[in-house]
C-alpha cells in the first residue's frame, strides 16, 4: 500500500483502520467498540477490549517460538559490563519481580514509581508493574529530591523501586539519599522501597520499609498476567509544564500497544528478530516507547546502553555498539550526533567500525538542523530520518515511513504526517493556513491511539492546556508550516517565535543558518528585549573542538550569513561565543532559561539540567557583551 492510501484510510475511516491494526495483537478479549467517548467527552480507543501489555511483550513470544531469541542486550561502558537476556529469561525475571511487588500489596490500578539508571532491572520493573495491571511512573534516575517528591505526591505510589546509584560517565551518583530525602519531603509515604544494590555504591536500607532486590527475588513466587481494559492506564510519565508543576501524561494500555506495534514496521521497518537501538533513557518517553515496549511488542531485540555518545570512552561509542550487535536501526536525539561531530568532525572513529548491518538512523526530540543532518549522512553513508513527536503522543506525529513508502527527504522537515495524525497549520483564529505560511501546528480530533486522554488527576489542566486554544483540535504547542508537497517543517515551540518590529521570525530558522558555518558546533538563537523593535535575535555559539577564530570576524560572518539567507528584516546583529550551553539531561538546550537570563529575570534551576555550572558562566558572558537587557 502507498503512503497516501494508508494515510487517507486512517483519516477517512479511522475506526476501520485501527480495528485492522488491532488484529495484529493477541487480545484476551478482542475489542468490539473501537472508538468511543469517555465521561469527559474524550475519544478513547478499544474501551471494551482486554489485554495485558507485558503478556504481549514477553509471554506471547515465548509461547510462539521466540523463547530463545535475545530480548535485551545490555551494554554498559561506564561499568565495563555486558549482559544478554532471552525472551524466556526476561519473562521469568519479570514474573518473579511481579511476585515481589504483589507480596508488597501491589494490585491492578496501584502506582509504582521507578527511579532507576539504564540497567536491565529498570525494564524488568516496568514490565512487572504492567504484568500486574498496575501503573508505573518512571522518574529519570538522579532527579533532584524536590522534583521526585512532587511526583510521589502526584502519583501516590504504593511502592518505590530504585538502585543504589547511577553512573554519569565516570561520576557515581548515589540514588538512595536522594530517594530518602524525597520521601521525607513528600506528604504521601510509600509502603515499601525495593533497592537494587550495585557494586559501585551500597545503599543503606531502612528497616521495615526497604527491601534488597536480590533477596526479595530469591524469595518470590512468579505472578501471572492480570487482564486490563484497553483504556486502563499503563503508565504515567511526567513532562514539564508552564506552571512549574509537572504534568502526568497518562498512557492507555490498548491504544499504546496497537500504535507502537504498528509503528515498529511502518515507521522503522523492523521485523521480528531484528536488533533495534534507541539510544535514550527509560526516564524519557523515547525510552518507554522504543527501548521497552515497541521493540518487545514487535518481537525484536532491544539494546539497553548505559553510556554516552562521547567520552565512554570516545566518539566511536555509538558505532562500536552498532557493529557489535548488528543494529538495523539507530534512534537518538540530534544533540548526540552534534556531540560526536564536535569531538570527531572528520569521523575518524567511525572509520574503525563496520556499519554494514545498520540500515537507517532516526532522530527526534528536538529540531534536526540541516548541518547535523548532512554531516551524519555524509560520514555514515546511511539515510537519516527526522521524525517529530511528543511525550503526549508516545510515538511519531510526522515522519518518513520507511516501512510503508520511503519518501524523498527534505532537510529541515520531519516529512509527512504519520497515519492517524490529521496535522493542520492554524492561524491564531483557528483557520487553516495555506502552504508555506507559518502558524500553530494542531492535530484534528480524534487523536490516534496512544495519545494522552488526560493529565493524571487533573483533567481540567488537560483540557485547558491542549484542547481550548483551537476547539476540535489538539494544540501541539509547536509552530511550523507545510510546503506545497505536504511536508511538515517544525520550527520550534511557539514561544520560540520572536517578534521583531512586527515581523514574526523563527529562531529555529536562524539557528539553522548559524549552525551551517564551518566553525560552529552548536548554537542557540534567542530573542532579547529591544526598546525599539520589541525583540532582537542573538546567537550564542559553541565552536568545534580545535577551531581558533577571531570572535569579531566570526560574528561579522554569521551576521552576513543570516542577512543573506533571511534578509535585513531578521535584524540579526549579535553572535557571541560561549563555552557551553545549558541543556537538559536528554540534550535539549534550555532556551527559556537563556531568555530569562537575557531579560534579567529571576529563574529557577530546573531539575532536568545536565550542567548547572553552565548558568553563572553564560550569565557572565552575556552580561559582559551587554546582552542582559534588564
Amino acid at each position: 500500500m502507498s503512503y497516501q492510501a494508508e494515510y487517507s484510510k486512517s483519516i477517512e475511516t479511522p475506526e476501520l483502520f485501527w480495528a485492522e491494526k488491532a488484529e495484529a495483537l493477541a487480545w484476551f478479549k478482542k475489542p468490539q467498540t473501537i472508538l468511543s467517548q469517555d465521561e469527559n467527552g474524550i475519544d478513547r480507543w478499544f474501551a471494551d477490549g482486554e489485554l495485558n501489555t507485558a503478556y504481549l511483550a514477553l509471554d506471547y513470544h515465548v509461547e510462539n517460538g521466540r523463547a530463545d531469541q535475545l530480548a535485551i542486550i545490555y551494554d554498559s561502558p561506564v561499568t565495563g559490563t555486558k549482559r544478554q537476556l532471552s525472551y524466556r529469561e526476561l519473562r521469568d525475571e519479570v514474573a518473579k519481580f511481579a511476585g515481589v511487588l504483589k507480596a508488597q500489596g501491589v494490585e491492578k490500578g496501584d502506582r509504582v514509581v521507578i527511579y532507576m539508571p539504564m540497567v536491565p532491572e529498570a525494564l524488568v520493573a516496568m514490565l512487572a508493574v504492567a504484568r500486574l495491571g498496575a501503573i508505573h511512573s518512571v522518574v529519570f534516575g538522579g532527579f533532584a529530591p524536590h522534583e521526585l517528591a512532587v511526583r510521589i505526591d502526584d502519583a501516590e505510589p504504593k511502592v518505590m523501586v530504585t538502585a543504589s546509584c547511577g553512573i554519569e560517565v565516570s561520576k557515581v551518583i548515589p540514588y538512595k539519599p536522594m530517594l530518602d530525602e524525597a520521601i521525607e519531603k513528600s506528604a504521601h509515604k510509600p509502603d515499601a522501597c525495593i533497592v537494587l544494590q550495585r557494586p559501585q555504591v551500597e545503599a543503606e536500607l531502612q528497616a521495615g520499609r526497604d527491601l534488597d532486590w536480590q533477596q526479595a527475588m530469591a524469595d518470590a513466587e512468579p505472578a501471572d498476567c492480570v487482564p486490563v481494559k484497553g483504556t486502563d492506564p499503563l503508565y504515567i510519565l511526567y513532562t514539564s509544564g508552564t506552571t512549574g508543576k509537572p504534568k502526568g501524561v497518562v498512557r492507555d494500555n490498548g491504544g499504546h500497544a496497537v500504535a507502537l506495534n504498528y509503528s515498529m514496521k511502518a515507521i522503522y521497518n523492523m521485523e521480528p528478530g531484528d536488533v533495534f537501538w534507541a539510544a535514550s533513557d527509560v526516564g524519557w518517553v523515547v525510552g518507554h516507547s522504543y527501548i521497552v515496549y515497541g521493540p518487545l511488542l514487535a518481537g525484536c531485540t532491544t539494546i539497553v546502553y548505559e553510556g554516552k555518545p562521547v567520552r565512554t570512552p570516545d566518539a566511536g561509542a555509538f558505532w562500536r555498539v552498532c557493529e557489535e550487535y548488528g543494529a538495523k536501526a539507530l534512534f537518538a536525539a540530534p544533540t548526540a550526533f552534534r556531540a560526536i561531530k564536535k569531538e570527531d568532525p572528520e569521523a575518524a572513529e567511525l572509520a574503525k567500525y563496520d556499519l554494514s548491518r545498520l540500515e537507517t538512523i532516526f532522530m527526534a526530540g528536538e529540531r534536526l538542523d540541516p548541518p547535523t543532518y548532512h554531516w551524519t549522512i555524509e560520514k555514515t553513508g546511511k539515510p537519516v530520518v527526522d521524525h517529530w513527536w511528543q511525550t503526549e503522543t508516545g510515538w511519531a506525529i510526522c515522519g518518513n515511513l520507511v516501512g510503508v513508502e520511503k519518501k524523498e527527504p527534505k532537510p529541515g522537515s520531519a516529512t509527512v504526517p504519520v497515519p492517524g495524525f490529521n496535522v493542520q497549520i492554524l492561524d491564531p483564529e483557528g483557520n487553516e493556513l495555506p502552504a508555506g505560511e507559518q502558524g500553530s501546528i494542531a492535530i484534528k480530533l480524534p487523536l490516534p491511539p496512544s495519545c494522552l486522554p488526560t493529565i493524571w488527576g487533573d483533567f481540567e489542566r488537560f483540557r485547558t492546556g491542549y484542547l481550548n486554544d483551537f476547539p476540535g483540535y489538539y494544540c501541539s504547542g509547536d509552530g511550523g508550516y507545510k510546503d506545497e508537497d505536504g511536508y511538515v517543517f517544525i520550527m520550534g515551540r511557539t514561544d520560540d517565535v520572536i517578534n521583531v518590529a512586527g515581523h514574526r521570525l523563527s529562531t529555529g530558522e536562524m539557528e539553522e543558518i548559524v549552525a551551517g558555518h564551518s566553525a560552529v558546533a552548536e548554537c542557540a538563537v534567542i530573542g532579547i528585549n529591544d526598546p525599539l523593535k520589541g525583540q532582537q535575535p542573538v546567537g550564542l555559539v559553541l565552536l568545534k573542538d580545535g577551531v581558533d577564530v577571531d570572535e569579531a570576524e566570526l560574528e561579522a560572518e554569521l551576521v552576513a550569513l543570516v542577512r543573506k539567507e533571511i534578509g535585513a528584516v531578521a535584524c540579526f546583529k549579535r553572535a557571541v561565543v560561549v563555552q557551553r550551553l545549558p541543556k537538559t539531561r536528554s540534550g535539549k538546550i534550555l532556551r527559556k532559561l537563556l531568555r530569562q537570563i537575557a531579560d534579567g529575570q529571576d529563574y529557577n534551576i530546573p531539575s532536568t539540567i545536565d550542567d548547572p555550572a553552565s548558568l553563572p558562566e553564560i550569565e557572565e558572558i552575556m552580561g559582559r557583551h551587554g546582552l542582559v537587557t534588564a
